[in-house]
């Protein structure tokens, strides 16, 4: 399956190479099952959107871990890909940027002919085969119909994929300057949500585990919120989202939670099902 991992350290930046390269189950560790693609979005402290990814697993790719460690990031998110729909390339690959905003995706959905006329001129800016890509793009689609309220965006868009298309997971991250959203629908992707402590005086150190001892440098301390799809330690404050269970973080780290969908999707495919994408491509 894709693994997502996301990061809000509000208006922090910190090194996020741990994560990325030295944890017992980093991305680079997480691509050796998922070998499709390796993306990471981030913002800065200038809120410049950065996007580098390459279609291929982060552990052939020589220039991965030299690149993970020269990234400083208030807000990230990281796709390691297991390709279901659309061939490997760099438009295939997560995160998408779309209206300034990063977008990954973990999950799958059927009839694209469907979602594209949804899409209406947002299909313009659709490059590659993807499903995910036309999610993030409907995102866009519905927060500028509401006013570019993110969460109401993200929930119209899924919910407008419930209804209408079937489909098996649209677990996904969406990242803005010191903002990260996160959305778990229906129950078949798992997505946790915990809380660390970046803190120079110790040496980095965010939390000691039997797994591992996470060590995450920053110039002062800095609280930050991670979202991933497995847990990366065996801490007792994890917590998987709800299914339907929508979540923001903001600048200051506060977060809220709303229960974004309500219903099961209308075409529901179980895991052991066939991939929803075959009679599209």
């Amino acid at each position: 399956m894709c693994r997502l991992f996301g990061i809000n350290a509000g208006t922090h930046e910190i090194h996020v190479d741990y994560w990325l390269v030295d944890a017992p189950d980093s991305i680079l560790i997480e691509s050796h099952r998922n070998p499709d693609g390796t993306g990471v979005g981030w913002f800065g402290a200038d809120g410049t959107p950065h996007v580098d990814k390459q279609p291929r697993s982060a552990f052939t790719d020589t220039a991965f871990t030299q690149e993970a460690k020269s990234v400083d990031a208030c807000t990230l998110i990281t796709h390691i890909r297991a390709a279901t729909t659309g061939h490997d390339a760099v438009e295939n690959t997560h995160p998408f940027l779309f209206d300034g905003r990063v977008m990954a995706h973990n999950g799958g959905f059927g009839d694209l002919p469907a979602v594209e006329a949804q899409l209406g001129e947002y299909l313009s800016q659709v490059h590659g085969d993807t499903d995910s890509e036309r999610y993030a793009a409907l995102i866009a689609k519905f927060t500028a119909d509401h006013g570019g309220d993110v969460g109401a965006g993200i929930t119209a868009a899924a919910g407008w994929l419930a209804d209408n298309v079937p489909l098996y997971s649209l677990n996904c991250l969406v990242a803005a300057p010191g903002q990260l959203w996160a959305l778990r629908y229906p129950d078949q992707r798992a997505l946790h949500i915990a809380r660390r402590r970046v803190d120079p005086a110790t040496g980095g150190v965010v939390t000691s585990s039997a797994l591992a001892s996470h060590t995450v440098q920053a110039s002062e301390p800095t609280e930050v919120v991670i979202i991933a799809s497995e847990r990366i330690d065996d801490e007792a404050d994890w917590r998987m989202l709800d299914p339907g269970e929508l979540i923001h973080v903001g600048p200051d780290l506060s977060f809220t939670s709303r229960l974004a969908i309500d219903r099961p999707p209308a075409h529901l495919h179980l895991l052991d099902e066939p991939d929803p994408n075959v009679d599209t491509f």
